[in-house]
C-alpha cells in the first residue's frame, strides 16, 4: 500500500535534527513513520521542499512534483489543504483538519469545491472542532481522533517532584498575554518576589524587558529546551481562547505540568480542575491560584504531577495509533 502525507509547510525530513517543528508538522512526520514501521507501508511526504529526500522509512517529495510525476497512492492524508484531493480522484481521501474552517475560509483559500466534490473522510482533533465546523461541505464520513504525544516526551524518564517557583507560557499564539503579564507585574511578582515567567514561543522583540520581575522571553526554542523548562516548573497558563487541541498542554502534563486556564474551547475537554489543572474565571484570579499553587505542600504537588503524567498516558501514540487504524481500515 502507498500512502501519501500531504503537508504543504516549509520543511523536510532533515529539519527534525532541529528539533523546532510545528506541531502540525511533526504530528504528520511522527505518524508516517509509525504506520511505515507496523505495515512496511511505501509511505510519501509531501512537503514545500526543494529537493526529493529518501530515509529508511520515508520517502520526502517537494509538493512541486506531485503533479509533474505520474504519483499514484492509495490514500492521501492531507493536513488542512484539500486542494490535493483533486489530483487522485482514485486515491482514499483523508482530511486531517487541525485548524477551524468556516464556509468564508473556505472560499477564500479555494477550498471550497475540492471539500464538496471529493469524496472525503475528515479527522477532526477534537468534539470541539467538529462541533464549531459547519455541515456545510457534507463530508463523507466523520472521526474524532486527539492529537498524541511527540516522541520526545513519550520517553518515559525520572520525574522530578522538586519543583522550582517557575510558570510557563508557552502557546504561540498571543491573545492573553499581555492580560497576564500586567497581572504577574503588579500582583504576583509582589506577592512572590521569588516567582519566574518564562514565555516561550513569541517572538522576543515583541516585547519590553521585565526582568526585574522575573518574566524571561525564550522566543521558539528546541524540544529538548522546553522540556527541561517543563519538569521543573509548577505549571503552565494555557487559557484556551482559540485551541482546536492545543498540543502544548498534553506535553506539559506529560512533565507533570497542570494547567491553568479558563477552559475555554478544545481545553475543556482535557483539563480536569484540582486534577490536572486549575481553572479561573477571569484574570483577577490568576494571583490567587499561582500564589495557592506556589503554597501546597510537597505531598500536594506530587499528587498532581502524577495525576498529570498518569491522564496523558491516553495520548501516547501507541494508544492513538489503533484509531488511525481504524480509520484508514487496515
Amino acid at each position: 500500500m502507498k500512502i501519501l502525507f500531504y503537508c504543504p509547510f516549509k520543511f523536510n525530513i532533515n529539519s527534525l535534527k532541529k528539533n523546532k517543528l510545528g506541531g502540525i508538522e511533526s504530528l504528520n512526520f511522527e505518524l508516517a513513520i509509525r504506520l511505515a514501521k507496523i505495515y512496511k507501508f511505501k509511505i510519501f511526504l509531501a512537503t514545500a521542499t526543494n529537493k526529493k529526500i529518501i530515509n529508511k522509512y520515508i520517502i520526502n517529495i517537494p509538493i512541486k512534483l506531485l503533479k509533474k510525476k505520474n504519483y499514484q497512492f492509495d490514500i492521501v492524508i492531507s493536513s488542512n489543504d484539500p486542494k490535493i484531493f483533486n489530483i487522485f480522484p482514485y486515491s482514499k481521501k483523508i482530511f486531517w483538519m487541525h485548524n477551524t474552517l468556516a464556509i468564508e475560509k473556505a472560499i477564500r483559500k479555494k477550498f471550497f469545491f475540492p471539500l464538496l466534490l471529493n469524496k472525503i473522510t475528515v479527522i477532526f482533533v477534537s468534539k470541539f472542532l467538529q462541533n464549531i465546523t459547519t455541515n456545510f461541505f457534507f463530508f463523507n464520513r466523520k472521526i474524532i481522533i486527539p492529537n498524541f504525544l511527540l516522541s520526545y516526551f513519550s520517553v518515559n524518564t525520572k520525574i522530578n517532584y522538586s519543583r522550582k517557583n517557575i510558570f510557563i507560557w508557552a502557546v504561540q499564539r498571543e491573545t492573553g498575554i499581555d492580560q497576564v503579564i500586567e497581572v504577574w507585574k503588579n500582583k504576583i511578582s509582589l506577592k512572590n518576589p521569588g516567582a519566574e515567567l518564562h514565555i516561550f514561543g513569541i517572538k522576543k522583540n515583541r516585547f519590553n524587558k521585565f526582568k526585574k520581575d522575573n518574566i524571561f522571553y525564550h522566543g521558539r526554542v528546541e524540544k529538548k529546551v522546553l522540556i527541561k523548562f517543563y519538569k521543573k516548573s509548577l505549571a503552565m497558563i494555557c487559557l484556551g481562547y482559540d485551541e482546536t487541541f492545543c498540543l502544548n498542554a498534553i506535553e506539559g502534563m506529560s512533565c507533570g505540568l497542570p494547567i491553568i486556564t479558563f477552559g475555554y474551547t478544545s481545553l475543556g475537554e482535557i483539563s480536569l480542575n484540582n486534577y490536572n489543572s486549575f481553572k479561573i474565571n477571569s484574570f483577577y484570579e490568576l494571583d490567587e491560584i499561582i500564589n495557592k499553587i506556589i503554597n501546597l505542600n510537597y505531598y500536594s504537588k506530587k499528587k498532581i504531577i502524577d495525576n498529570c503524567i498518569n491522564f496523558v498516558k491516553r495520548f501516547h501514540i501507541d494508544n492513538i495509533i489503533k484509531y488511525w487504524q481504524s480509520a484508514l481500515n487496515i
